[in-house]
């Protein structure tokens, strides 16, 4: 059972990577990222996941640099753009990343999205980059099974994550399933369905059954299918509430009801079919 906020996964290259992350999609650079960071430091979130197109890597680096706690112990994680795959910059752009993040390395960088044409020659400069030593782990983020067959047939590095859009509705079991098979940690971005959640009936009533939140039991579920997850917030009581999911188990009859929600239903773009 996962029973701690300090509890981590292994990736498959022997890397700790906590269960709970802090992700900062939306919360404007400046002020806000770096409060809202420092934060969920201070409470004790040890993984935070920006991204360059999140334009708030300056903020984050400066709240762990002043948070007070060691680079070593935290666990961050950035991703490279479809534009910098389009234009072959990888490298100029993960340096750039380190640049305004103002690190040596970073824990995990991710490929943010498949671009169609792409996203295969960029997973060998991607492979560059872990090679240096300045990524201490690769990974993907929204592909799919066949996305990730294209580049484990040409890649010497499996990708240590696939981070998707996982929730009760969008369960996607046969790539979980095949990520397992693969040891790639999947890893749930929009773990709420962007608030929608917070107006799905079974949700409510297994929420008071627990005498919990609903995203409490959104982000449980998501633990307890072994998946990585990183709420976002800049609200400190939703960011202290957020990490409140240690103390309790949902029981598989309750975890089974929650899967049975899945409609494939996305609340975000889909990784087949998106133009950006």
């Amino acid at each position: 059972m996962i029973s701690s906020i300090k509890d981590y996964t292994l990736l498959n290259n022997g890397l700790k990577m906590p269960w709970l992350g802090f992700g900062v999609f939306k919360i404007n650079d400046g002020q806000e990222v770096e409060d809202a960071v420092k934060y969920a430091l201070e409470i004790g979130y040890r993984s935070i996941d920006t991204a360059t197109v999140y334009r708030n890597e300056r903020g984050v680096g400066k709240a762990i640099r002043e948070s007070g706690i060691p680079r070593e112990d935290i666990f961050l994680t950035t991703k490279v753009w479809n534009d910098d795959q389009r234009e072959k910059r990888i490298m100029a752009a993960f340096e750039e990343s380190l640049e305004r993040l103002k690190t040596e390395y970073v824990d995990l960088y991710l490929v943010h999205w498949p671009v169609k044409g792409f996203y295969q020659e960029t997973w060998q400069e991607m492979e560059k980059i872990y090679q240096s030593g300045r990524a201490k782990a690769i990974g993907v983020s929204n592909f799919q099974i066949h996305h990730l067959e294209d580049i484990l047939h040409d890649s010497q590095v499996v990708p240590a994550v696939n981070q998707i859009e996982f929730h009760p509705r969008l369960v996607q079991p046969e790539l979980l399933k095949f990520c397992q098979e693969q040891k790639i940690q999947t890893e749930a971005w929009s773990p709420l369905m962007q608030g929608e959640i917070f107006s799905e009936p079974l949700v409510k009533r297994i929420a008071e059954k627990y005498q919990k939140t609903l995203a409490q039991i959104a982000l449980r579920w998501n633990l307890q299918h072994e998946v990585i997850t990183i709420p976002k917030s800049a609200n400190p009581n939703r960011i202290a509430e957020n990490s409140q999911i240690f103390d309790f188990e949902i029981a598989q009859e309750d975890m089974n009801l929650l899967d049975a929600l899945d409609q494939g239903k996305r609340v975000g773009p889909d990784p087949d079919n998106f133009n950006f």
